[in-house]
């Protein structure tokens, strides 16, 4: 069984900064692209930012400059430094990504069970 398991969210101060952490575990061949979502109360979850296996990445705008994502395929890890906190990046941020599994199984896209960010003084 594989699975994305995140760390990091919590209680910051508008201004402040946090580091969301995603680790794959299981039976996985690769890792394709890795990216982090979130969803705010009452509206669709939307891309906040997504990471090639080659380093490419691509943030969603409101978040551009501000985010910062990365990985560590040796360590089967994503993670998103988030800086210049806003209350409206407040929202449950959830991992995702699209494993290679060893054998017949091929691709199947994983979700993490989601890390709640709070921004508020």
């Amino acid at each position: 069984q594989v699975q994305l398991v995140e760390s990091g969210g919590g209680l910051v101060q508008p201004g402040g900064s946090l580091r969301l952490s995603c680790a794959a575990s299981g039976s996985i061949f690769s890792i394709n692209a890795m990216g982090w979502y979130r969803q705010a109360p009452g509206k669709e979850r939307e891309l906040v930012a997504a990471i090639t296996s080659d380093g490419s990445t691509h943030y969603g705008d409101s978040v551009k400059g501000r985010f910062t994502i990365s990985r560590d395929n040796a360590k089967n890890t994503v993670y998103l430094q988030m800086n210049s906190l806003k209350p409206e990046d407040t929202a449950v941020y959830y991992c995702n990504a699209d494993l290679v599994l060893p054998g017949p199984r091929g691709n199947v896209e994983v979700w993490g069970q989601g890390t709640l960010v709070t921004v508020s003084s």
